[in-house]
């Protein structure tokens, strides 16, 4: 008759693995622990004598009874291994990080392998845990993305304002002008110019002009709505896109920016210098042929703003 399964006989493959950086942690059916390597002993602060004939849902509470079960029971029913990943579950039990990148993770991130375990009759009466730690491929992974992110985000703005750049902003009003002429969604745009720039940059020099650009930009973003497209012309000109908003709405924006830019004061030195723009602005229309016809028709608006004395809004004449 074939031997049974004898748990002892895995105590010296433990030989081997109490010397390899993974959690190795043996259950029976019961989910009662029955091996408990030296890295769950280090990583957990309990030993192998303690946690004997425990159950793993008693040591880890936060290892969810039901999700876990099914795992395991889906792995003996098929006779194969199965995987929790750290992308999908950060990790199956709270052990603090050790890895020498500090401050980046307070927790391990984990790989675990779930090996069902054959008797000597061919009986799965157990089951072993293998446990990675995995942290410094999680945090290596992770900032990779965010750099990623953070590099895909600079280059939708302009470096000095950190407003959209124009490419970018005018690839918004594409889709806006296309989503108007689906659903006649109402869209606007409000394009201005920081008046006499050029004689405040020859006066002051382009130092201090590039920081009133900056105080204007600051403006306008704090003005523009999470929905609405705050963007850089070019120079001293600027655009903010008003999706769903109707000519009359647009031009209440423009003139609560434009308020706003003209109680601005910007020290230099003992002086409290003071700018102002001009605006203009134009609603899409559905007579219009693509989005440059929009931009065409807030520039016009905002030379006859210039036109008529500059620091005032003028709204696009409409068919």
């Amino acid at each position: 008759m074939p031997a049974q399964f004898d748990i002892n006989e895995l105590h010296w493959l433990l030989d081997i693995v109490q010397s390899i950086d993974v959690g190795v942690v043996v259950m029976d059916r019961e989910y009662r622990i029955e091996v408990w390597n030296s890295f769950m002993e280090n990583h957990s602060g309990m030993s192998s004598d303690k946690v004997s004939r425990q159950t793993l849902f008693e040591l880890f509470p936060e290892i969810e009874p039901n999700w876990f079960k099914k795992k395991v029971e889906t792995a003996v029913m098929l006779g194969t291994r199965a995987f929790t990943i750290w992308e999908q579950r950060p990790n199956l039990v709270h052990f603090k990080s050790y890895q020498p990148i500090t401050g980046l993770a307070d927790e391990m991130y984990q790989n675990v392998t779930i090996l069902p375990l054959r008797s000597a009759t061919g009986k799965t009466d157990h089951v072993c845990l293998i446990i990675y730690d995995v942290t410094g491929v999680a945090i290596n992974k992770r900032q990779l993305e965010a750099a990623n992110q953070q590099l895909q985000e600079l280059a939708l703005r302009d470096g000095l304002t950190g407003l959209l750049n124009r490419r970018y902003w005018e690839q918004c009003l594409e889709r806006e002008f296309a989503r108007h002429m689906r659903y006649e969604s109402p869209a606007s745009l409000v394009i201005f110019d920081i008046d006499h720039f050029k004689r405040f940059n020859d006066t002051y020099g382009h130092q201090l002009g590039d920081e009133v650009i900056r105080e204007v930009s600051r403006l306008t973003k704090l003005f523009a709505r999470e929905t609405d497209f705050a963007g850089r012309y070019g120079g001293e000109e600027f655009v903010v896109l008003l999706p769903d908003t109707e000519l009359n709405g647009a031009a209440q924006f423009a003139e609560r920016l434009r308020s706003a830019i003209e109680r601005l004061q910007i020290e230099h030195g003992d002086e409290l210098l003071k700018v102002t723009i001009s605006l203009g602005v134009a609603e899409i229309r559905d007579s219009m042929i693509n989005h440059t016809v929009l931009i065409e028709e807030a520039d016009k608006a905002l030379y006859q703003s210039k036109e008529g004395g500059r620091n005032r809004t003028t709204l696009a004449q409409t068919e």
